[in-house]
């Protein structure tokens, strides 16, 4: 394991990422994004699209919303393709989690669409502030 995996690990370090200002505006906007992206699923399944094809939708979706989020008020920095690129890979993680989430509580479990996605919003949310604040904003 690298230096830098190793003292990211750290109990300090943990602490200092996700007990801070920027972790708790990350979860105002997470949860700005996870109301998108279910809304937009929500309505998407109402008008009759597959459960699946609406989440990955109303995910690409809220996933740009997200970007102009936290290039707007948690990194402050004018929008690039090349970081909105960086910031994309960053969910790719969280993107698995998710629809591992979505097709084990939706299509094996049977539970509601809305808790499927809210559940799966959740459990990625630590992974992925860590990839968007480490690598697609490269801020330490």
């Amino acid at each position: 394991m690298s230096n830098h995996l190793t003292s990211l690990c750290s109990l300090p370090e943990l602490h200092r990422h996700f007990f801070s200002r920027s972790f708790l505006i990350f979860l105002l906007i997470g949860g700005i994004n996870t109301f998108d992206c279910t809304v937009l699923a929500s309505f998407m399944i109402w008008a009759g699209m597959d459960g699946n094809l609406a989440f990955n939708i109303g995910y690409i979706i809220s996933n740009m919303i997200a970007y102009w989020l936290n290039t707007t008020f948690l990194f402050p920095e004018p929008l690039q393709l090349a970081r909105y690129g960086r910031f994309f890979l960053s969910y790719i993680p969280n993107y698995l989690i998710q629809n591992i989430i979505v097709f084990l509580v939706y299509n094996l479990l049977g539970l509601p669409s809305v808790v499927s996605f809210l559940l799966a919003a959740i459990i990625g949310l630590p992974v992925t502030f860590l990839l968007v604040k480490l690598f697609a904003f490269q801020r330490r």
